[in-house]
């Protein structure tokens, strides 16, 4: 058995087994926890009571974070020639047709968003093994398939992120860096959980939000209290 360090073990015991924290003190908590010499993500883990088999409890949204995410997000805007200009000002770092569409059919997907418009759609069908599986494909729900393709890239820009539920039920989502203040953290997560509490489906029976866990790279895991928003 792996022996834990003592700065690891200290880390550890700051965590309250079984205790539910606040936003709030989860939020303050999970900088005393991190203890690496990088600024990690930090991550929520949202468990919903809903059956993502069926189409209606499928939860899927967008959500712009107040107080971004803190990464810098790597965009490839897809477009037709009279919007690169538009794509290139609001700040994509790719903006082009056809090139980076032979590109990613040659196994190139370094890049974090891909927004398009309705036009170039049919385009990317064939390319939806490579982009599906990796989270890359467009979509018109998260706002990556629009005419106005200059507010969608600011939009992604500034903090607006995309998520949906996996096939156990979960929402696994960044909302913050590690170097945010309490407060900001706070936010962010508050601002996602209303969010993901707005989309709850009516044919959902009982408590919508399961449990709620936070953390950073490589730290312990936090239970906030989900009763407040259930």
């Amino acid at each position: 058995m792996k022996k834990v360090s003592k700065n690891r073990k200290k880390i550890i015991d700051k965590v309250v087994k079984g205790k539910l924290y606040s936003v709030d003190e989860a939020s303050s908590l999970v900088k005393e926890i991190t203890s690496q010499n990088f600024d990690p993500s930090v991550d929520l883990a949202v468990r919903l009571g809903v059956d993502p088999k069926k189409a209606d409890q499928m939860i899927r949204g967008v959500v712009s974070l107040p107080n971004g995410t803190g990464k810098s997000l790597k965009i490839l805007a897809l477009v037709t020639p009279d919007l690169e200009n538009d794509a290139k000002e609001a700040g994509a770092d790719f903006v082009g047709l056809d090139d980076y569409l032979n590109k990613i059919k040659g196994g190139w997907t370094d890049v974090d968003v891909i927004i398009t418009v309705p036009s170039v759609m049919p385009k990317l069908g064939p390319l939806g093994k490579i982009l599906g599986p990796r989270g890359l494909m467009p979509n018109p729900k998260s706002g990556t398939v629009t005419n106005d393709v200059k507010k969608a890239v600011t939009d992604v820009k500034s903090g607006k992120i995309d998520f949906k539920v996996d096939k156990f039920g979960i929402i696994h989502v960044s909302v913050a860096k590690a170097s945010f203040s309490p407060q900001k953290i706070s936010e962010n997560i508050n601002e996602f959980l209303r969010t993901v509490l707005k989309l709850k489906p009516s044919s959902a029976k009982g408590n919508y939000f399961k449990s709620i866990f936070i953390s950073t790279t490589m730290s312990p895991s936090i239970q906030i209290d989900n009763k407040i928003f259930n």
